[in-house]
């Protein structure tokens, strides 16, 4: 073996039960590393060795390192926390953090850009395009993610709501989703136009839950500090002092979109979230969301932020999902050269 194509280096302290954890049963988080990031890993105790092209050993090298850290504050390590953290910074951003210094307070820098500390969690965005998102949201009232499900938009938005309620630069969260049927009939289901969309908030819900915990949630939306508010409901309402995250904004008509922005009042912030590419409205009806970017863009005070699939943090196949479905709606879109209709 060419002594340039490998990089030696060793996980200290020496811990048998925690180099259990990171190589996992049968080998199988090495083997996902190797996968993900084209090298191959042998190790002997803690010595190990990394075959591959000189940005691929030092990123996995920044992985190794990153994730036996983690197996001294974690009982379990499991293929999610390793894809994860393949995730967290994107191959560029730990080639350049393990190049750099290669060493862990390195690595351990680079993740916790945008750290947020709530009730019952430590919330680290993972990736570039996450920390940009955490930051705007701390420096801008209005804030836009837009990107493909499984990019952490919601769950983020949420993640900052409860931690500026915790900290009291607000007094209350509202939860607003448009009232907008995804191949499905709400009027078959039962209750008023809140209980319908209530079902629709389940991951606003779920979030609030981890990080705050069910009885908790459950007395502040009982105060009316948290809310569920469909989106018909904003209207003529001015809000202070609160924290509003419109979800699934692409499923905004123009008008509806002018309306929420224009709800907002002294000591709020909004985060609307949406993936353009997934619009639910009638056919020929204009996104609000896909038109306020043309050109909200660039005005002082209201922040932007685009994922990409390369940002989903779901189980690998998802990110190739949605790779897969771009190009084919880009080939099907693309007029084709010599065809007639029949």
């Amino acid at each position: 073996m060419n002594e340039d194509q490998h990089l030696q280096f060793v996980l200290e302290p020496g811990d048998t039960r925690r180099l259990a954890r990171l190589c996992g049963q049968f080998d199988q988080h090495l083997h996902l590393i190797e996968e993900r990031l084209g090298v191959r890993i042998r190790n002997r105790g803690n010595h190990f060795v990394v075959e591959g092209s000189a940005e691929a050993r030092d990123a996995a090298r920044a992985v190794l390192i990153h994730l036996y850290d983690e197996t001294a504050r974690h009982l379990e390590l499991g293929p999610e926390q390793v894809h994860l953290r393949l995730q967290q910074s994107g191959i560029d951003e730990l080639r350049a953090a393990a190049s750099a210094s290669g060493s862990a307070d390195a690595d351990t820098d680079v993740a916790s850009l945008g750290v947020l500390q709530v009730r019952r969690a430590l919330i680290r965005p993972r990736g570039r395009s996450q920390q940009h998102y955490v930051r705007s949201i701390q420096q801008h009232d209005i804030n836009f993610g837009i990107g493909p499900a499984g990019t952490g938009k919601t769950y983020l938005a949420v993640a900052c709501a409860v931690a500026a309620l915790e900290s009291e630069q607000v007094r209350r969260i509202l939860l607003v989703r448009p009232a907008v049927e995804a191949g499905e009939k709400l009027g078959f289901l039962p209750g008023d136009l809140a209980q319908k969309i209530d079902p629709y908030l389940r991951p606003l819900y779920d979030a609030l839950y981890e990080m705050m915990g069910f009885d908790h949630v459950n007395k502040l939306i009982e105060r009316h500090v948290i809310e569920v508010c469909p989106l018909a409901y904003m209207r003529g309402r001015t809000l202070n002092h609160a924290f509003v995250i419109l979800d699934e904004g692409q499923n905004t008509t123009p008008e509806q979109m002018k309306m929420f922005l224009t709800r907002i009042g002294f000591g709020s912030k909004a985060v609307i979230t949406g993936d353009i590419t997934q619009v639910d409205l009638p056919r020929g009806t204009l996104s609000g969301l896909a038109q306020v970017v043309k050109f909200l863009d660039g005005i002082e005070g209201i922040g932007f932020t685009w994922f990409s699939p390369r940002d989903v943090v779901r189980h690998p196949l998802v990110q190739r999902i949605v790779e897969a479905y771009e190009i084919f709606e880009r080939e099907q879109a693309r007029p084709k050269r010599g065809q007639h209709p029949l």
